[in-house]
């Protein structure tokens, strides 16, 4: 008589094999999805997962990014880099793009372009066709982020309603829709902070340099630390100050913020998440601030 050993499962393992899942599944049941990559940490995991699930065929999307034009370098230069390598398709659509058509105008020349990328994205769904959006998003980063589903519905005006979505039960999820109508599938929604670093750790991931600690000019203000950069120049009577910061969430340089830090490993990395207090974007988002910028209004109106 045979003897079966139960393997057993790490959680990284679970959320893995979860993960791995849901993208088969936005790939069986959709019939044009794409992935969001943005060269940040979230979506470099989920490059990794797709390999995981795909491979050795082509993933059975594209990838794309909605560039605001204000990226920070580093983070686009490793996005290029990085499809490259994977030899898959990278679609780039620029809110500057909009702002060119005039479906996107700006109140004042500086006004940050983050929330406008709806616009952009919606733009390039309509363009491509796009029936579902897998995104990077958790559920542990914010509030509003917390009320999706993992397939999150969106009608045929791009936009969300928490009120009308659909039940998820156990392992099984509807990514059907009607034409116009858009799917936000989210395969790591249930992963922390910490599990994105543990996995990077894991699998030893590649990320762009400006998530390890190093020396930059930042100015001190409503708690966080603004980048002195050409997008986001000192003001008369700042305080410029050259500190070492790494940054935990990359976006647009006019709301993204560093904080400080001398983690220049994923270990020490590790063992700061672990400790820390503040979520991420508590941390480090200049535009969660303020209540005009809510994330769960964005995302009634089409943002990620």
């Amino acid at each position: 008589m045979s003897t079966l050993t139960k393997q057993t499962l790490s959680h990284l393992d679970w959320l893995e094999a979860e993960a791995i899942h849901i993208l088969r599944e936005v790939a069986g049941q959709c019939a044009n999805p794409v992935l969001l990559f943005s060269g940040g940490k979230d979506s470099i995991c989920l490059l990794r997962l797709a390999e995981k699930a795909f491979r050795p065929g082509r993933f059975p999307f594209p990838l794309m990014h909605i560039d605001t034009g204000h990226n920070y370098r580093e983070v686009t230069e490793f996005r290029d880099k990085r499809a490259a390598e994977l030899g898959e398709r990278l679609i780039v659509r620029s809110v500057e793009d909009s702002m060119a058509r005039g479906t996107v105008v700006l109140k004042h020349p500086m006004e940050s372009r983050n929330k406008h990328q709806s616009v952009t994205l919606l733009e390039a769904i309509e363009e491509f066709g796009f029936d579902a959006c897998i995104g990077g998003a958790r559920r542990d980063e914010e509030k509003a982020r917390a009320k999706e589903r993992i397939m999150s519905f969106r009608d045929e005006f791009g936009q969300w309603d928490p009120k009308n979505q659909r039940p998820e039960l156990w392992n099984l999820y509807n990514a059907r829709s009607h034409k116009g109508e858009n799917i936000r599938a989210f395969p790591i929604s249930n992963w922390t902070e910490l599990d994105v670093w543990q996995y990077i750790a894991r699998e030893q991931l590649e990320l762009p340099s400006i998530y390890f600690a190093h020396t930059r000019p930042v100015v001190r203000k409503a708690g966080l630390l603004q980048p002195v950069t050409e997008l986001t120049p000192a003001k008369d009577g700042d305080v410029i100050e050259d500190v070492l910061v790494r940054f935990r969430t990359v976006g647009d340089i006019t709301c993204t913020a560093p904080v400080e830090s001398d983690a220049d490993t994923v270990e020490k990395i590790l063992a700061e998440t672990a400790t820390t207090t503040i979520t991420e974007r508590g941390a480090t988002r200049m535009d969660d601030q303020t209540s005009e910028a809510s994330m769960e209004q964005r995302k009634k109106e089409g943002y990620f």
